[in-house]
C-alpha cells in the first residue's frame, strides 16, 4: 500500500495561512510531531508520496525528500489517497480493502483504491483521479473529522503532546542533567534524549503533564518546564517560564514567557516578553520585549481576519497570534489578540497594539503598511538567517517565494493604499 497524502489549492487552504503558504498543511505540528508525521504512524505506510500546490512543489521536494506531484505514485499498488486536513487519531478506515472514498461536499477526505480499480480510473493526475474516484467508487458514509483553522492545531495542542509522549512510550534520562534540578510529578513523566543537556537550577514540572526534552536540546538555568511540553532537537530553553501546552520544534533560541504556542522551528524568541496561544513559523525572530495578547477584556470569543478583511469568530476565548515564516519583529512590539502576521513581514513596534491583519511582504513602519526596500532586501535577511543555521536559500525556495508574493499581493497593496492615504491625512 502506497500512501498519498495532497493539499491541493482550495478554499480551506487559506484557512492555514500564513503558516501554510510556503509548506503543506501536512508539515504543519500539534503536539510532538507533523500532521503527516501522524498519518504515516497511522496507516503505518512505508510509501508516501504528496501532491501540493504546483508553486511550492519543487522546493518541497528538494527540502523533503519525498516524491512529489509524480502521477507516476497514482500507479502499480494499492493506494490510500489522504487530505491533508484529515485527523489521524479519527481515520477509521484499514489502509487495504476494497475501494471506496470519503467527500465534504466536493472536497475529497480520502480514497482508498485497490490496485485492480486502478484500471478503470483516470491517474493522469491526482485531480484526474479524485474526479474519478468520485464518479466510480462506492462511498464512505461514517464522518471523517478534520483540521480547518490553524487554531484548531493550537487549541488541541496540549492534548495531542499527551497522546504523542504515550505513543513515542519513551521515559527517563538519557542526556546530562546538573544538579540541582527539581522534578516534580512522576518522573516516568519525563523523557531527556541523547545528547541533551539541562542546567543546574531547572525545574521540570510534569504534575500535569508529561514532558519531553529532544536530542541535543539545551535548557539553560532558572528555566521552568511545565508539562505537557516538547522541546524539539537542538533547541535551547533560555531562562524562559514554558507554561503548559508548547510545542517547541527544532533549533529555537527561547526566553521570556511562552504558554500553549506551536513554534514550527529554526526560530528565535531570545528575550523576555509573552507569547501565548500562538504558532509561529520557521526563520522567525521576535525582539526583546515583543508580546501577543491571546485573551480579550471580555473574555469574549476571538476573531482572526485571514485575508485582510472578514472577520472569522474562532469560537475560542484565547488565540493569540499566526505568525509566518521569516518574519521579522523589533523590540517592544505588541501584538493584539487574534493577530494575522503575514510572511516575510518587517515590523516595527509603535509602543501600542498593532492591527490585527499585517499582510506577508509588508513593512510596517511608523504605524503603517509601506512596500520599504521591497522583497530582495527581504530575500537577503532570509539567506543570511538561513545560512547561521547552515541552510541554503535555494533558487527552488526563491521561485516560491516569488509566487507567494504575488498570491499574497491584493491585500498587501490595499493596506499600502490605506497607509498612503493615512500618510496624506497627517500631512494635511
Amino acid at each position: 500500500m502506497r500512501l498519498v497524502l495532497f493539499d491541493r489549492s482550495s478554499e480551506s487552504r487559506y484557512h492555514f495561512d500564513p503558516l501554510a503558504l510556503c509548506r503543506p498543511i501536512w508539515e504543519l505540528r500539534c503536539g510532538m510531531t507533523s500532521l503527516a508525521d501522524k498519518l504515516i504512524a497511522k496507516t503505518g505506510a512505508h510509501e508516501v508520496a504528496g501532491f501540493t500546490p504546483e508553486y511550492m512543489a519543487k522546493a518541497y521536494r528538494q527540502q523533503s525528500g519525498w516524491t512529489v506531484n509524480n502521477a507516476a505514485s497514482l500507479a502499480g499498488d494499492d493506494l490510500l489517497l489522504v487530505n491533508a486536513r484529515a485527523k489521524a487519531e479519527s481515520l477509521a478506515v484499514d489502509p487495504v480493502g476494497p475501494s471506496l472514498a470519503a467527500f465534504d461536499g466536493d472536497e475529497c477526505l480520502f480514497a482508498r483504491i485497490a490496485q485492480e480499480d486502478l484500471a478503470r480510473l483516470n491517474a493522469d493526475s491526482i485531480d484526474a483521479l479524485i474526479a474519478s474516484a468520485r464518479e466510480s467508487l462506492p462511498r464512505h458514509d461514517a464522518e471523517v473529522p478534520t483540521w480547518n483553522y490553524t487554531w484548531d492545531l493550537i487549541l488541541e495542542n496540549p492534548d495531542q503532546l499527551t497522546k504523542d509522549f504515550a505513543a513515542a512510550g519513551r521515559s527517563g534520562i538519557e542526556g546530562s542533567c546538573e544538579e540541582p534540578l527539581a522534578i516534580r510529578g512522576s518522573r516516568a513523566d519525563v523523557y531527556i534524549g541523547p545528547g541533551a543537556v539541562v542546567h543546574p537550577m531547572v525545574v521540570i514540572d510534569a504534575e500535569h503533564g508529561p514532558v519531553y526534552i529532544d536530542e541535543g536540546a539545551e535548557v539553560h538555568p532558572f528555566s521552568r518546564i511545565e508539562g505537557p511540553c516538547y522541546v524539539g532537537k537542538k533547541s535551547i530553553l533560555l531562562g524562559a517560564k514554558c507554561r503548559e501546552g508548547n510545542s517547541i520544534g527544532p533549533v529555537c533560541r527561547i526566553g521570556g514567557e511562552v504558554e500553549e504556542s506551536i513554534i514550527q522551528g529554526y526560530s528565535n524568541k531570545y528575550h523576555d516578553g509573552f507569547l501565548g496561544h500562538a504558532y509561529v513559523g520557521e526563520w522567525v525572530n521576535l525582539g526583546a520585549l515583543t508580546t501577543n495578547s491571546d485573551l480579550k477584556n471580555d473574555y469574549s470569543d476571538v476573531s482572526v481576519i485571514l485575508d485582510g478583511t472578514q472577520a472569522i469568530d474562532t469560537g475560542s476565548r484565547k488565540v493569540g497570534s499566526l505568525i509566518g515564516d521569516h518574519t521579522k519583529t523589533s523590540i517592544g512590539t505588541l501584538f493584539n489578540t487574534g493577530s494575522y502576521v503575514g510572511s516575510m513581514a518587517l515590523i516595527a513596534g509603535t509602543g501600542k497594539p498593532l492591527p490585527k491583519f499585517i499582510p506577508s511582504f509588508a513593512w510596517f513602519l511608523e504605524g503603517i503598511v509601506t512596500k520599504g526596500f521591497g522583497k530582495r532586501k527581504l530575500y537577503q535577511t532570509a539567506k543570511t538567517a538561513m545560512g547561521r543555521r547552515g541552510f541554503d536559500w535555494t533558487p527552488a525556495m526563491e521561485a516560491m517565494w516569488d509566487e507567494i508574493f504575488s498570491i499574497t499581493a491584493e491585500p498587501r497593496m490595499d493596506a499600502i493604499k490605506k497607509g498612503r492615504r493615512a500618510l496624506r491625512a497627517q500631512h494635511g
